[in-house]
């Protein structure tokens, strides 16, 4: 997908970066999702989920909308990984018209308050409080947002649900008064600036983690070493890299069960997105301590 500036279609007509942060697991990527109604950024409980700048993109006959999902902002376990990923996150910020800093509903600690040390002062912050569904008192996100208020001059406080997609359509509304006057950025159809084959990728990453629960570590990452257009299938060969064969075998499962149930998933979800037949073959290779490598990691486009 090629970015590209046209010219815009009225003097009204507004386009903009917009930059998602947070710390780990408040629901940046599936706030994402719902923003630009289409599921591009991969989402499950574990904290480390999201590891890459993703550009998910929304147009509409006013507007269009450039959301940029980073990876939650890293305090433990600064391997060269975490490193990286926090270096998306503050680069990120220096890239964006408009920023919304998310939050869990009625939840505000350190881990909080560090990402709210990054965000900037010289443009418009939106303070996204997300899991409103959560919160059986409403009158209690009135004194929250209060709270959190006299830490940051936020620009606006728009209360959401990204699971539910409650007020999504409120928050575009928002965040739109607050985009400069400008044209298209991408053209009016694309949904994202990623391949393809990052998308098989990170879908494939996301069955990992959904089935394997908390008994993987977070060494666990994905290469895709074949992708070819054979008509209108799609052929992919993919490589899940983990630290140990103790994690292979936990990715293998019962007489390979589990590892079969993982590839059929992201099979269905790539024929989903794609729109198209995929074949999908999955190896599972050990490299211990790929999460320092300077080699691996620049091969998944960390470094």
């Amino acid at each position: 997908m090629t970015e590209e500036t046209t010219n815009a279609p009225d003097d009204s007509y507004r386009s903009g970066y917009i930059a998602i942060v947070g710390r780990p697991n408040v629901g940046k990527s599936t706030l994402l999702n719902h923003l630009i109604g289409q599921k591009i950024s991969i989402t499950s409980r574990k904290a480390q989920t999201t590891r890459h700048r993703i550009n998910g993109i929304y147009t509409d006959d006013h507007s269009q909308f450039v959301f940029v999902d980073t990876p939650g902002f890293q305090l433990k376990h600064l391997n060269a990984l975490n490193r990286g990923m926090n270096r998306v996150v503050t680069s990120s910020l220096r890239d964006v018209q408009v920023v919304m800093y998310v939050l869990e509903a009625l939840r505000y600690d350190e881990r909080d308050q560090e990402v709210l040390k990054l965000l900037p002062d010289n443009r418009p912050v939106l303070l996204v409080i997300n899991k409103i569904d959560e919160v059986a008192d409403k009158g209690q996100l009135f004194d929250f947002a209060e709270r959190i208020a006299k830490d940051f001059k936020f620009a606006d406080i728009v209360p959401v649900s990204a699971k539910f997609g409650k007020k999504i359509e409120e928050l575009r509304d928002t965040l739109r008064s607050f985009l400069p006057e400008g044209g298209l950025i991408y053209d009016a159809d694309d949904v994202t600036d990623r391949s393809e084959r990052f998308l098989a990728s990170e879908i494939l990453r996301e069955k990992v983690f959904r089935f394997t629960g908390e008994e993987l570590p977070y060494s666990v990452s994905v290469v895709i070493e074949k992708f070819e257009m054979d008509k209108k299938l799609r052929r992919i060969s993919a490589a899940i890299l983990v630290d140990k064969e103790a994690h292979k075998a936990m990715l293998l499962g019962k007489k390979g069960e589990k590892i079969k149930e993982i590839a059929t998933q992201a099979r269905l979800d790539m024929e989903k997105l794609f729109d198209g037949k995929v074949f999908l073959e999955v190896f599972i290779k050990v490299r211990s301590g790929w999460a320092d490598d300077s080699r691996i990691l620049q091969t998944l486009g960390y470094e």
